[in-house]
């Protein structure tokens, strides 16, 4: 490992004396932390790696997909198309409670809410 913090080393000083830091975004103020408390200190440094790449977790990205699948459906006037919508949006909202590994959740499906109460109380 030494011969990669070396030859890191010697290309930051290459770059700074080449000038390449001296007119960054941000330059002489202070660093913003970020709160890394709820992710495992062995994951820390692979979630920045991520974090910085543009990559976010499989759960955050299926949530976006629901938020705009939900928008979608209150626009969709066509019977079939719209239950054809809602079909792949309750697959994702199963999908994302099994990610979650936690119980179903009767709020994230209004649409069903109602009739699913009736059925088992009724």
């Amino acid at each position: 490992m030494k011969i990669f913090e070396s030859i890191a080393e010697q290309r930051i000083r290459e770059a700074m004396d080449r000038g390449e830091f001296d007119n960054l975004a941000g330059k002489g103020l202070p660093l913003k932390e970020e709160d890394l408390s709820g992710v495992p200190e062995e994951l820390r440094m692979a979630y920045k790696v991520l974090k910085n790449a543009g990559c976010v977790p499989p759960e955050v990205e299926l949530r976006k997909e629901i938020v705009n699948l939900r928008d979608l459906v209150g626009t969709i006037e066509e019977d079939r198309e719209k239950r054809q919508k809602l079909k792949e949006l309750n697959f994702k909202l199963l999908k994302l409670n099994m990610l979650r590994k936690r119980p179903f959740n009767l709020d994230d499906f209004p649409e069903y809410q109602a009739r699913i109460v009736e059925k088992v109380t009724g």
